[in-house]
């Protein structure tokens, strides 16, 4: 199958990781204008750029216009109609792909599940159609795709492939009324592993929906996909120290200088990271791994078998390379750590350290006060 596969930037933001994937080859899936100021600044073909997300601003399709990017995937006709009067506005042609809500249950976590009938995200799949045929009247609008993103972390085929069969049968449709669609975006979301999950890999993932492509006369269009923790997941590795030992109530903590701030998916997700010695040699303790943020849900490991670490060893958080320092924050007016990339035996500090004097960047205080 002729295919692209464009890098979710949302996962993992960093210029190097970019650089990185751009001179691979891939393509980049964005939801803002910061991910295509990025995304640029990286050296990505803007020709294989795909812009998505159900709220871009005036400002965001305009600049998506101006770099030429190869597609919109539109969400809804409000964001259609506003799309093709801004390109007559600038004379320019929007390329376009619908992005399909299939109404599929991807078998995820509730805030990660995108492709369910209730969500924000896509087009009904039975009103998709009627939208097509209007887009005719358009003058500064080309719709050569259709799209889908049913959810992230998934980890069993049958969502993906009662999804793909939804949206390939509006493909084979389309092309039935001579729409010229030559892109057909299947999304991203395919799962890692972070404790024991049994995820399918890539080749499994394309066996499993090869049959209804082909089936459907879609082999001649190009397949999209959106891969971003599956590529960054498991690479990165988030450092922390752990700064006192603590036992209250009958439990053990180890209280860690990082935190729900930096990051976040524990709290947010009762997510999992398994948690090691940098040391080798430490016994298992029960314990929770806590950061030192204000909060009660800042936690980065709890009810666990930790390493029985003392105050001052270093413990690293794996799997933390995607939706880590993308979603971390100044929360408690902490600076951010720093990011290093590791090559073989080479490394280098690709994000500074935030200091103090970050913090305040940008703030003023009035003159009345």
């Amino acid at each position: 199958l002729d295919h692209m596969v464009c890098y979710a930037v949302k996962a993992n933001s960093n210029l190097s990781v970019l650089r990185a994937l751009a001179s691979f080859g891939a393509g980049a899936d964005i939801v803002s204008g910061g991910e295509l100021y990025r995304a640029m600044k990286a050296g990505f073909d803007p020709k294989k750029v795909v812009f998505a997300g159900v709220g871009k601003t005036e400002d965001e399709l305009m600049a998506g216009l101006g770099e030429r990017i190869l597609l919109f995937n539109v969400e809804s006709a409000s964001e259609l109609e506003h799309l093709e009067r801004f390109a007559a506005r600038h004379g320019k042609t929007a390329r376009v792909s619908l992005r399909i809500n299939p109404d599929v249950d991807p078998d995820t976590h509730a805030h990660v599940s995108t492709g369910h009938g209730a969500s924000k995200f896509g087009i009904p799949v039975d009103e998709a159609l009627a939208l097509a045929e209007r887009v005719v009247e358009y003058r500064c609008i080309d719709l050569i795709g259709v799209h889908q993103h049913i959810g992230s972390q998934i980890t069993k085929l049958a969502p993906y492939v009662e999804s793909v069969e939804k949206s390939a049968q509006l493909v084979d449709e389309l092309k039935r009324r001579s729409f010229d669609i030559k892109y057909f975006n299947i999304g991203g979301g395919l799962g890692i592993r972070y404790k024991d999950e049994e995820a399918p890999s890539p080749r499994e993932l394309v066996d499993a929906v090869r049959p209804t492509l082909e089936a459907l006369g879609t082999s001649g269009t190009k397949i999209l996909c959106e891969m971003g923790r599956y590529i960054a997941g498991n690479a990165g590795v988030l450092l922390t120290r752990v700064v006192y030992r603590k036992r209250s109530s009958g439990k053990n903590f180890l209280v860690a200088d990082a935190g729900m701030n930096d990051l976040l998916r524990p709290s947010l997700y009762d997510a999992y990271h398994e948690v090691r010695p940098v040391q080798e040699g430490a016994a298992a303790a029960p314990a929770d791994l806590v950061g030192p943020v204000c909060e009660s849900g800042d936690y980065l490991a709890r009810d666990r078998d930790l390493p029985d670490a003392a105050e001052g060893d270093l413990l690293a958080l794996m799997s933390a390379g995607a939706y880590g320092f993308s979603m971390a924050s100044n929360y408690n007016s902490r600076p951010r750590p720093a990011e290093v990339l590791v090559k073989g035996d080479r490394w280098a500090v690709v994000r500074e350290r935030e200091h103090l004097a970050d913090l305040v960047k940008g703030e003023h205080v009035p003159a009345f006060l």
